[in-house]
């Protein structure tokens, strides 16, 4: 019985890398001739820095720095070794971190 079905989990501070790596992973998919449910987004985590704008005095100076962690899941349904094979190929940006499940 092989792998019934793979979860794409992917993380980017730029949305605009993800979406590109979305459509690339869904593309390399469906020219395998496989079923892919998504992208599915998930909730955006905020990471707030508070940081003093002076060294030495004006505490009350302060400045506000975030990060904004995107996330998306991408489900494949009975994945052929073709499709693996197009996965293990792809050349995703280097700001995109993805972790593949099977379940």
């Amino acid at each position: 019985m092989g792998i019934q079905k793979l979860r794409i989990a992917l993380k980017a501070y730029e949305t605009s890398l993800l979406n590109d790596s979305c459509t690339q992973i869904i593309n390399a998919v469906e020219t395998g001739g496989v079923k892919a449910i998504g992208p599915i987004p998930l909730p955006t985590k905020r990471r707030i820095y508070c940081v003093l704008r002076s060294p030495h005095v004006n505490k009350d100076a302060r400045e506000h720095f975030e990060m904004r962690t995107h996330k998306k899941i991408i489900d494949v349904y009975k994945p052929t070794d073709d499709v693996m094979e197009n996965l293990r190929k792809l050349d995703l940006a280097a700001g995109v971190d993805v972790e593949i499940k099977s379940l």
